[in-house]
C-alpha cells in the first residue's frame, strides 16, 4: 500500500470516511432494534419501566417515554397506539397535544423578546393589549408568566351553545366585557390559561409575526424541533399525529375509548396549543442547559420561584413549576395527559406524553425516574391537574 502523501488522504482513508456515515446510521439502528437497554438503562431497569407501562400496552391508546441522562437518551420507548381508528403504532416521533405543557414555550417566547428589549416583564398588558378593560390596568406581563394576574378564566366565559373552536383573539374578546378580576394582581395565585393566551398575542404583537410563526422560527426550527408545531388547522400540518381518547362506560357496565382529540380551547394556541414528541423535546430539554436561543438570564427566571401556589410543595417559575430538586410541567386536556419532570442537579429528565384522558403520568414519571435517583419522589406536587383545561368540552359532532 502506498503512504498517503501531502496531497490528499490514503485510499484507505477515504474508504472510511465514505462508510463512516453508513456506519452510524447502523448503529442507530441496531439501537433501536436492540431496544431501551442497548440506549444506556440496565435490561432490569427496562423491564421494570415496560412493567409500569403495562397499562399502555395493547390495542388501545398509547405513550411514549423518555430518559436522559447527561444529555443522552437512556431508555426511548413508544407503546400502544397513536391512532386507534387506523391502527397506528405510537412511536418516539409520535407528536402529542402537549396541553399546558406549551405553557413553557409561551415563557420562553416572552423571554426572548425581554432579552432583545422589544418588551419589559414589567410593562402593563395594556401597553400590548389596549382593547381590555380597566380592570386590568395594574396587570403586568410578569404576573401572566406567573399567574398572579387574576385574570377571569376564559373557559367560564364561553357563551352557552358555542360550536366553533376558540382562538386566542376569542379569548381577548371575551375579556375585553369583563369589569373585574379575581383579586388585585399580584396578591395571589391562580392559575390561568387565559394568562397565557393573552401572552402569545403579546408575543405577536411585540414580534411583528403571529405566535406560531415565531415559536417555529425562533425556537423549533433552530433546535432541530422539525416536527413541533403550535397546530392551525388549514394552516399547518402535525406529522406523526397521536389523537386524544377517553373511556367511556357503557349502559351495560362496559368501556371503550372514545376519539375526544378536539375540545371548544384546542385551537386556542398559548396555553395549549402546541403538538411535539419526545424525540423533539429531548432537544428542547439540551437548550434548557445552555447554548440554545435562551440565554442564561432568561433560563434562570423561568425555572426560580416567582410565587408560591395553592400546593405547599409547587411553587411557579415561568412557565414551569417547581417542587423539591424538580423542574415540572404537566400538561391535561380531553384526551391527552402529558408530563416532563426535570433534575437540573442530576442532568436527568423523564418524559411522558400519552394520548388518553386518564391517568395522569406524574405519578408514573416520578415511578420512573425513582428508578435511576433513590430519592425521585422525596418531595412531590400534592395535586398535579390543576386549571379548567382538563375539563375541556368537547366540540360538537358535527365540528369536528
Amino acid at each position: 500500500m502506498q503512504p498517503a502523501t501531502a496531497q490528499g488522504p490514503s485510499s484507505a482513508a477515504r474508504t472510511a470516511r465514505r462508510l463512516a456515515p453508513r456506519s452510524r446510521v447502523t448503529i442507530g439502528i441496531l439501537c433501536v432494534l436492540l431496544g431501551p437497554a442497548a440506549l444506556g438503562a440496565e435490561p432490569s431497569t427496562a423491564r421494570a419501566i415496560d412493567a409500569l407501562m403495562h397499562p399502555y400496552q395493547g390495542e388501545v391508546p398509547g405513550a411514549s417515554v423518555l430518559v436522559l441522562r447527561q444529555g443522552r437518551a437512556v431508555f426511548r420507548r413508544a407503546y400502544g397506539l397513536a391512532d386507534l381508528e387506523r391502527h397506528v403504532r405510537a412511536s418516539p416521533a409520535t407528536n402529542y397535544r402537549l396541553a399546558s405543557m406549551t405553557k413553557q414555550f409561551t415563557a420562553a417566547a416572552i423571554l426572548m423578546l425581554a432579552a432583545e428589549h422589544r418588551l419589559s416583564l414589567d410593562d402593563p398588558v395594556r401597553r400590548w393589549l389596549p382593547s381590555l378593560p380597566a380592570a386590568v390596568d395594574r396587570v403586568t406581563i410578569r404576573q401572566l408568566l406567573s399567574h398572579t394576574g387574576g385574570l377571569i378564566d376564559y373557559e367560564d366565559l364561553i357563551p352557552p351553545g358555542t360550536s366553533r373552536p376558540l382562538h386566542d383573539s376569542d379569548v381577548l374578546h371575551l375579556l375585553e366585557a369583563q369589569p373585574h378580576t379575581y383579586f388585585e394582581p399580584g396578591t395571589r395565585y391562580r392559575y390561568s390559561d387565559t394568562g397565557y393566551s393573552l401572552l402569545s398575542l403579546i408575543v405577536a404583537r411585540a414580534s411583528g409575526t403571529d405566535f406560531a410563526s415565531f415559536l417555529r422560527t425562533r425556537l423549533f426550527i433552530p433546535l432541530g424541533m422539525r416536527g413541533s408545531v403550535a397546530y392551525e388547522a388549514g394552516r399547518s400540518v402535525v406529522g406523526n399525529r397521536a389523537y386524544g381518547y377517553s373511556q367511556v362506560r357503557s349502559a351495560e357496565g362496559g368501556t371503550s375509548w372514545q376519539r375526544t382529540d378536539q375540545s371548544l380551547t384546542s385551537a386556542v394556541l398559548g396555553d395549549g396549543g402546541v403538538y411535539s414528541s419526545v424525540e423533539d423535546l429531548a432537544k428542547w430539554d439540551a437548550a434548557l442547559y445552555g447554548g440554545g436561543p435562551l440565554d442564561r438570564g432568561s433560563l434562570q427566571l423561568a425555572m426560580s420561584a416567582a410565587t408560591a401556589t395553592d400546593d405547599p410543595n409547587v411553587a411557579y417559575g415561568f412557565g414551569w413549576r417547581l417542587t423539591g430538586q424538580t423542574v415540572w410541567h404537566s400538561g391535561e386536556t380531553l384526551g391527552f395527559r402529558n408530563v416532563i419532570i426535570r433534575y437540573p442537579r442530576h442532568h436527568f429528565t423523564v418524559i411522558v406524553l400519552t394520548n388518553r384522558n386518564d391517568p395522569e403520568p406524574y405519578s408514573l414519571a416520578l415511578a420512573i425516574a425513582k428508578l435511576f435517583i433513590p430519592d425521585a419522589d422525596a418531595t412531590r406536587a400534592s395535586q398535579v391537574v390543576v386549571g379548567p383545561d382538563s375539563g375541556a368540552r368537547p366540540l360538537p359532532p358535527a365540528s369536528r
